[in-house]
């Protein structure tokens, strides 16, 4: 069943050398003489190191991206050979855990090292970040360097929003199959199932057609829709008249896709199928007003006008859609007042979602990719019907 001979796993050399030239075209635009970078998802994206070790908070890890030259790497001795496999030639070590000095000096040397053109160094200090070392280690470090540890959130996210077409293909490739996941997930469903069943049934289908992981899949129902979107599965049984959502995160080399279905269970009512018709009515229109040029604020109005349209009275989501890529979630967000204006490349969500009864509501959700003309849909449409099991 598995898909994965299509697509090839990691990247080659030349693909993080022109990551890291980019980086740096975007440092002097901020005028930062380096980043330093400690999650998973950012040091994978300029090193593709990648380490199930990531799960333990014992051990920080750091890479530094200078200005100018190779990214430097400085982690525990015991990743120093995996990190060798990378393309990296730097990499520095010291024997951890030791709490007293937990790589610190080590980075306190190598970061007075860097060239001091502007006197700053970007951290992932801001929105949509968080800095992976003890925040006492944080703090000592900017008392010992000369130099001013700034927010560089904004850079790196200028970095990533931009994908290359080596990672769209990565994202494609797990788009399509959850698609034809959930496309066959109804035939092995029924009545007097309960969310947690029906959540590992796609759950294990998705991995067996050649996902590497499912780190996130809330699955939750209700008579006539759900009344929240983010925890869940229970052990509750689905019942005759339900609406059974289920969203996902399925990931491929570290690739995220962020889509949903909608499932209903024996009798459907007008109401819900009015509502399903509205939000697929607004992602049509998401879809069309996601041009290059275009704003987040834009998409997010167009859609939030059918959606009013359709009858909505509430929206607790906060936005319409989100971008994508080695995070579930990443910048920019589809929201009243976002001016981030959409660009060739960006790979992004269209969600709408609708409160259509106290205590109710549906969400709709696809994966696009902007090219020069427009939007392409990276997810295989859902039906403009909702789908009924029997």
């Amino acid at each position: 069943m598995s898909s994965e001979t299509n697509i090839q796993r990691g990247f080659a050399n030349e693909e993080f050398e022109k990551r890291t030239l980019r980086a740096q075209e975007i440092m002097h635009k901020y005028e930062l003489d380096g980043i330093l970078l400690t999650t998973p998802q950012n040091i994978r994206y300029f090193t593709g190191y990648d380490s199930q070790f990531w799960e333990s908070p014992t051990r920080p890890w750091f890479i530094i991206v200078p200005l100018s030259g190779m990214p430097i790497a400085i982690v525990p001795e015991i990743g120093e050979s995996e990190f060798k496999k990378t393309w990296l030639e730097e990499i520095k070590t010291w024997p951890s855990p030791r709490p007293e000095d937990e790589g610190i000096s080590l980075l306190k040397s190598n970061l007075e090292d860097l060239k001091k053109t502007f006197g700053q160094i970007g951290l992932e200090l801001g929105s949509e970040m968080a800095i992976r070392m003890p925040v006492r280690d944080l703090l000592k470090l900017k008392e010992i360097v000369s130099t001013n540890l700034v927010d560089g959130s904004e850079a790196i996210w200028n970095m990533r929003m931009i994908k290359t077409n080596e990672e769209i293909n990565k994202i494609k490739f797990i788009c399509s199959i959850v698609s034809d996941a959930y496309i066959a997930l109804p035939s092995t469903l029924s009545i007097g199932n309960t969310e947690r069943e029906a959540v590992n049934k796609l759950k294990i289908d998705i991995l067996k057609r050649g996902a590497d992981n499912v780190p996130f899949m809330p699955g939750i129902s209700g008579q006539g829709g759900v009344t929240q979107i983010v925890c869940g599965p229970t052990n509750r049984i689905i019942n005759d008249g339900d609406v059974l959502f289920i969203d996902t995160g399925s990931t491929f080399d570290g690739y995220f896709c962020d889509f949903d279905r909608n499932y209903a269970f024996g009798k459907v009512t007008s109401e819900v199928e009015k509502v399903y018709e509205v939000l697929w009515q607004a992602t049509e229109v998401g879809i069309k007003t996601a041009i290059p040029g275009a704003t987040t604020n834009d998409v997010f109005d167009a859609m939030n006008k059918v959606i009013q349209e359709g009858g909505a009275i509430g929206n607790n989501v906060g936005r319409l859609g989100h971008g994508l890529g080695l995070h579930l979630t990443e910048p920019p967000s589809h929201r009243s007042g976002d001016k981030t204006v959409i660009k060739e490349n960006m790979v992004l969500t269209i969600e709408p979602a609708m409160e259509y009864a106290p205590g109710k509501i549906i969400v709709h959700e696809e994966n696009i990719v902007i090219k020069k003309e427009g939007a392409e849909l990276i997810t295989k449409r859902a039906p403009k019907e909702i789908p009924v099991i029997k």
